[in-house]
Formats: C-alpha cells, sequence, structure tokens
C-alpha cells in the first residue's frame, strides 16, 4: 500500500511538471527598411545582376511575400502606416514631409515602439525618419529610446533634385537622438555607420528584448556606397548600393548568431514603395510590374517582403496572398503578446498566414490611395480595381545613367480600368468591359471606403479621419 501510495506521488507530481506551460519569451525584433526598392532587386525575387546573399539566405529560413504592397508609394505616408498599422489617410499624413514642415506623426497615435516599451523593449531607430523634423515629431519622442540617422530623405537640402536643380547637401544634418552630430555631404559613409549602431544596439540589449528599426536612406537618390562596394555589381552604382546593404544584413545575422539571438528574434525586410523610375540607372527595378513610386500601379506598391522567426515560420515558405504595410503592426503585436492600441487601426495580423494554418488573406479588398488622399484603386481577391485618376508616366522613355530625372508624362485614367491579377500581373489587358457586375461591385466597395476613410477626388472627408500631427504655436 505504502509503495502504492508513493508511486501515485510521484506520478501526480511528474503530471504537473509536463503539464506546466513554457514561460512565454518576448522575442526580439529587427524591423530592415530600404527606400524606393524595387519587386525586383533581389536575388530572391529574379534580380541576376545584384549579388544579395545574405537577404537571399534571409528568405530561405522564412517566408517570402510575393504579394506584399507598401501602403502608399510615397515615403512619409508609407513609413506613417507601417509604424501605427494604419492606413496614412486615417491618420491623415499623405505623400513625403518636406524640411521645416509644421506637420507630423500626432502624439496621440500608438506607434510600434510604444506598444512594445509597455512589454519591457528596448527600442533604437538607425537611418531615415521622415515623419516629421520639429523636435515634437522626433522619433525619441514616439517610443523610441535612441535614434541616429536623418530626419528626411536624403535628397531634400537645399532642393529636391526632381525639379532639376544641382545637389548641394551642405543642409544635411545627421542626428543623434535630438542633437546635430554634424552636418554632411558625401553620404558614402552612412550605410555603415547605420550599421554599426544597430549592432552595437544589439550587443547592449542581447540580454532583453529589444526593437531594432533600421530605416537605411538607399537606394533613394542621390546614390552612395562604400568605396570597397563600387564597380562590383553588373546593375551599376545601383546595384552596389543594394550589396552594400545586403552586406550590412549579413553583419547584423552575424552578431545574432554569435549571441544565440537567432532562434527567438523576428527579421523582417521590405521596401517603403517601388522604384523612382525617372533617375534611369540609379533607380530600382520594378520587375514585371507596370510603373514606379508615385503610381498605383503593381510597381509602385508591391515590393519585397521577407520576414524569418525559426520558432514560428519554417523555411522556404512562399506567400501568394496579398497583404500590406498596415499588417506588420497587428503581426509583431501578436508575436510579442502585446496590448492592442486605443485608437482603430486597418492592419491584420499575418500570423495565421506565417504559421500556415490558413492560405487566405486576412483582407478581402486592400486600398490604394496616393497624393492628397485621393483613392486610386483597390485590390479585390484577384481584381485591381482603378478608379478615374491622373497618374504620372515615363511612357516608355529611357532614363539616364548620370543620377539625373527626366520628366514624367501625366496621364488620364477616363473610365474605371479593372485587371485580373492572376491572368495578367503585368496590367496590359483593361476587362472592364467583360466584367460589368464585377466593376459594379468593387465600386460600391470604393464607395463605401471612400466614406470612412475619405476621397478627395469626390469631395468626401471621410468619417474615420483623425487629424495629422501640428506644431503646436
Amino acid at each position: 500500500m505504502f509503495l502504492k501510495k508513493n508511486i501515485y506521488l510521484i506520478f501526480l507530481v511528474f503530471s504537473l511538471f509536463s503539464c506546466k506551460k513554457e514561460i512565454f519569451t518576448p522575442p526580439n525584433i529587427i524591423f530592415i527598411l530600404t527606400d524606393d526598392q524595387g519587386y525586383g532587386d533581389l536575388g530572391i525575387y529574379g534580380a541576376d545582376d545584384i549579388l544579395t546573399p545574405n537577404i537571399d539566405f534571409l528568405a530561405s529560413q522564412g517566408a517570402r511575400f510575393t504579394s506584399y504592397y507598401a501602403t502608399q508609394p510615397v515615403c512619409s505616408a508609407s513609413r506613417a502606416s507601417i509604424l501605427t498599422g494604419s492606413y496614412s489617410d486615417r491618420i491623415s499624413i499623405y505623400g513625403a514631409f518636406m524640411p521645416n514642415s509644421k506637420k507630423g506623426i500626432n502624439s496621440k497615435e500608438t506607434t510600434i515602439p510604444e506598444m512594445l516599451k509597455d512589454k519591457g523593449y528596448s527600442t533604437g531607430i538607425f537611418g531615415k525618419w521622415h515623419l516629421g523634423d520639429a523636435p515634437e515629431f522626433f522619433p525619441t519622442r514616439h517610443g523610441f529610446d535612441e535614434f541616429y540617422g536623418i530626419l528626411y530623405s536624403n535628397d531634400m537640402w537645399p532642393y529636391h533634385p526632381e525639379q532639376g536643380t544641382i545637389f548641394n547637401f551642405d543642409d544635411l544634418k545627421l542626428y543623434e537622438n535630438e542633437n546635430v552630430l554634424k552636418v554632411i555631404k558625401d553620404q558614402s559613409f552612412l550605410t555603415e555607420a547605420i550599421t554599426d549602431k544597430a549592432i552595437n544596439f544589439i550587443e547592449k540589449n542581447k540580454h532583453s528584448p529589444f526593437f531594432l528599426y533600421i530605416p537605411h536612406p538607399q537606394p533613394h537618390v542621390p546614390l552612395f556606397a562604400k568605396n570597397n562596394f563600387l564597380g562590383i555589381q553588373e546593375r551599376g552604382l545601383y546595384g552596389d548600393v543594394i550589396n552594400e546593404i545586403d552586406f550590412s544584413f549579413g553583419r547584423i545575422f552575424e552578431v545574432l548568431k554569435k549571441s544565440n539571438l537567432v532562434e527567438n528574434t523576428v527579421i523582417i525586410f521590405t521596401s517603403d514603395n517601388g522604384p523612382w523610375l525617372s533617375y534611369g540607372a540609379h533607380s530600382g527595378s520594378s520587375g514585371i510590374y507596370r510603373e514606379g513610386k508615385g503610381t498605383s500601379w503593381e510597381g509602385g506598391h508591391r515590393v519585397p517582403a521577407i520576414i524569418s522567426y525559426p520558432k514560428h515560420i519554417k523555411p522556404n515558405t512562399i506567400i501568394e496572398a496579398p497583404v500590406m504595410g498596415i499588417d506588420w503592426f497587428p503581426t509583431i503585436k501578436e508575436f510579442s503578446k502585446s496590448k492592442s492600441p486605443k485608437l482603430k487601426i486597418d492592419g491584420k495580423s499575418l500570423v495565421q498566414l506565417l504559421t500556415g494554418k490558413t492560405l487566405k488573406s486576412p483582407h478581402e479588398n486592400l486600398f490604394f490611395y496616393y497624393r492628397e488622399n485621393e483613392l486610386h484603386s483597390v485590390r479585390h481577391k484577384d481584381w485591381k480595381y482603378y478608379l478615374s485618376h491622373s497618374y504620372r508616366s515615363l511612357n516608355g522613355k529611357k532614363g539616364k545613367s548620370d543620377g539625373t530625372p527626366i520628366k514624367y508624362q501625366i496621364n488620364k485614367i477616363k473610365y474605371p480600368e479593372l485587371y485580373n491579377l492572376n491572368k495578367d500581373p503585368m496590367e496590359k489587358n483593361n476587362v472592364a468591359d467583360l466584367h460589368p457586375n464585377i466593376v459594379k461591385k468593387i465600386k460600391k466597395i470604393s464607395d463605401s471606403i471612400s466614406l470612412i476613410l475619405g476621397n478627395s477626388l469626390k469631395g468626401i472627408k471621410g468619417n474615420e479621419v483623425r487629424p495629422i500631427g501640428l506644431i503646436s504655436d
């Protein structure tokens, strides 16, 4: 009897221990964002004239999206969507902020680093911010513990080069936290310096969860690469720049390996929008897709997107379901078990997709806005519907090779157009006349979202639009 009781107690203790839940360890999160990099600018996405072995390896270790969309085809708006999980039109951020703007991200919006700080994360940004350059809009006022980089695009002082002016960088300021380190002209050191800062941040915070945001200023024109990367890639200077960014990631990944952090680190790599095609050889490639940055055609929004998280994502996962930049916020929220933001967002978690529990997109519809709250197109399942609007195009003209732009021409879509992206990913065949019921259905969807997020083309403000941040007098 005594022996039976002892055996029972041992079994009971063993059962209690075996049923004990695994202690949750919040993952580290590294988000790498390039500037103006196109769909066709990585080896894993078909580039055969640029070597990107490290990023290609990352894709082999996790998931690669084939239908990932930047929320907007322009800098500030796209970045705002990533960091808040909201359509940029919901938070009234359009286009790209110029220096000395009185506008920026509203302090009432919850950013990814603010969400994660409530979970005990250390947070750092090293690169380009571009969500306001007044002190109240600095990244250190919106959830980041550390900042090193520039506050807007690398071409914005004193004039924008698209206007045909000569580059002059005497006023491009490099910041550390909220202080100006120096004024820079030659930016060839910057990718390496950003990488050095990122590695130092990892080593300093490797014993606690961290969020590391690396929004590279490159390959936005003007292009800069360190001397030992120049003249190596078949794509020319643009390829050299991408190759250095790839090398940068390789350095970061090696530090993760040495610190045994890879298994519990989420790594995301993507671009803020498609290539700036008017810069010819100094711009990227949108692959097979139509047009580029500044348009709502596929080449303006569809960009590379890779995510690795060995604990939960199987190697060599390919995801064809359409997703968008608004989805990173809720995905990171779920992986980190963070609290939901107080204000409504538009993104949906991709965890079910990433872990293979579904093949279906969390969105039935994706909305493509540009400029001042103009709704240009809607993706509904395999259909892409274009509303009447104007857009810029080179119309077949070839750009230059010297880093200066050629002028766009303005085209007009007079009547709604419809494309089947499954059968016609290059958007060559407008089939609106063949599918009037689909056109009618998606028009109703576009009318519905216009009432929510607005549509300046129809004079609709939107009943769920929140105010942008403004400098207080």
